[in-house]
């Protein structure tokens, strides 16, 4: 039995959402590759260290994790059976040894008193039903010294080069797909800080990172993926096939803009969080 109280997330990374990922993480890792470097560099991993990948999901982070704590350990966690299925694969394709992988809500998961000594999420931690609670629980696993470091989504500008590239769509992106639920919840960098000072955490810092995505190999293969994210396909589940080929094809000139020899690639914005442990945490 896997422990979870986030049941809306749960569900729904089971389902076509979470399938669709797994199914694809080449085109997800694309995208969100981009911050990759960024990302690690705020985490610091040393051979040593045992890591905490928040929200894995295909297992890419946990992997690149586990070649830089290659004395140490890493664990990645889900809610999402598909998607660790195929992390598991992956990681034992390449021989990692050094992985594992457990399905389980990290907001109320038993993790083992100041057992990690970093805490990765490429995202995941944005989808918690109590962010304080859920960091609270992550600080227990953390030893007191250790770092956190996690990346999250700035918030929607209308004049961005993606909003640019798909604003035939905008008009019909109405409301979030069930698995896009709460990727709003940290866009703010002082609620950030709220949260993370509530559930105990130090030596917070909020940067800005700037770096190209890659959504495809030119434009027509970069239209087909956007149209088949999970946000999209929720949104355009009633409208007419007439129209979809309207704005599917809007979108492919749109994206011709930003067709480069290697893909193409549309500038994107995040947040690289970092914070440190503060002691001990009650409870």
């Amino acid at each position: 039995m896997h422990t979870h109280t986030n049941h809306q997330q749960a569900a729904a990374w089971n389902d076509w959402e979470g399938i669709h990922w797994a199914e694809h993480p080449e085109r997800y890792d694309a995208m969100m590759g981009a911050f990759n470097a960024p990302l690690f560099a705020a985490a610091d991993i040393a051979a040593p260290d045992r890591v905490l990948d928040v929200g894995c999901g295909t297992g890419q982070t946990t992997r690149l994790a586990s070649l830089r704590a290659h004395d140490g350990h890493v664990v990645g966690i889900d809610l999402s059976a598909p998607m660790l299925d195929r992390a598991r694969r992956d990681a034992a394709a390449e021989g990692l040894d050094n992985v594992t992988f457990e399905q389980g809500d990290a907001q109320v998961h038993p993790f083992p008193d100041d057992g990690f000594d970093v805490l990765l999420s490429r995202g995941g931690v944005m989808f918690f039903a109590d962010l304080v609670a859920a960091f609270t629980n992550l600080r227990r696993a953390l030893q007191p010294a250790g770092r956190l470091a996690f990346l999250g989504p700035r918030p929607g500008d209308l004049d961005s080069a993606f909003a640019r590239a798909t604003a035939a769509l905008s008009p019909f992106l109405r409301e979030a797909s069930p698995a896009s639920r709460g990727m709003g919840s940290l866009h703010a960098p002082a609620r950030i800080r709220r949260v993370l000072t509530s559930a105990g955490f130090t030596d917070i810092d909020v940067a800005p990172v700037e770096a190209p995505m890659t959504f495809g190999a030119d434009a027509g293969d970069a239209a087909d993926f956007i149209f088949s994210m999970g946000s999209t396909r929720f949104n355009l589940r009633y409208v007419d096939p007439e129209t979809i080929a309207r704005i599917h094809a809007e979108v492919h000139d749109a994206l011709m803009e930003f067709e480069t020899a290697d893909g193409v690639r549309i500038p994107g914005s995040v947040w690289i969080v970092t914070a440190t442990g503060g002691g001990a945490v009650a409870g």
